[in-house]
């Protein structure tokens, strides 16, 4: 049986075997949300860089550019954290570059699949793991190093499902993930609500987003890095 496991934290990932396992790398507010939403809109695909200035740079091959620190949309930059914002780019190329999220998936660059994950495709991440029957590790962008609520919540709901797919839990990480998302799945929004990130994104008038992104199964697509790019992955 394929094991399931969890990281609260990019600053806990050198504690993992990354090798020959699938990693979903996970940021709900709001990169991956959004990287889940351009792919499903018809985004091409998309470089996740750590830089700022590496990201700058690609607009000069094509790209448009996409730079949030802090929750807030970079000057100078096209497009900045809001999935809003992903919905009508068919066809283009996007460089992004984030506080945590893009940081999380460079960090799990040995694994051996990085599959993109959010609420809004968590039954077709589900469905693609269980197919892949590889080892999985959840991988939580969190904050800044420290751990926070609303990434611990997807890989709870994650874990959930693949549990009933037979996969089986190997750290406390997914077992105490699972159990906060079965405590709390009924009423995410509220809950999500308390915690420090969205107090710190409301200050920037993003209510829309935040309950956007805590949407199940807006999509049915999984998007995957291949050659150090973000493409849909055909189900």
């Amino acid at each position: 049986m394929p094991s399931l496991e969890v990281c609260f934290s990019p600053h806990l990932l050198a504690l993992h075997t990354l090798s020959h396992k699938a990693v979903v790398a996970v940021d709900i507010l709001r990169a991956t949300s959004c990287m889940v939403t351009a792919i499903a809109c018809g985004v091409e695909k998309i470089l996740p860089l750590q830089d700022t200035e590496i990201c700058k740079a690609m607009k000069a091959q094509g790209y448009l550019i996409a730079a949030e620190r802090d929750g807030k949309q970079i000057e100078g930059f096209d497009l900045g954290n809001s999935p809003f914002s992903y919905m009508n780019l068919a066809g283009k190329k996007i460089a992004f570059t984030t506080t945590n999220g893009t940081q999380v998936i460079k960090l799990s660059e040995n694994a051996e699949k990085i599959i993109i994950g959010a609420f809004l495709n968590l039954t077709a991440v589900a469905d693609y793991l269980a197919k892949e029957q590889k080892d999985v590790l959840i991988a939580c962008a969190g904050w800044k190093g420290q751990v926070n609520v609303e990434d611990t919540l997807f890989a709870g709901a994650l874990v959930a499902k693949l549990v009933q797919k037979g996969f089986v839990i190997a750290n406390d990480s997914a077992l105490l993930a699972k159990s906060l998302y079965e405590t709390h799945k009924n009423h995410l929004l509220d809950f999500v609500n308390l915690c420090s990130h969205v107090q710190r994104l409301k200050n920037l008038g993003i209510q829309k987003d935040i309950e956007f992104c805590l949407q199940k199964d807006v999509y049915a697509v999984v998007p995957v890095l291949e050659d150090g790019e973000i493409i849909r992955y055909e189900l």
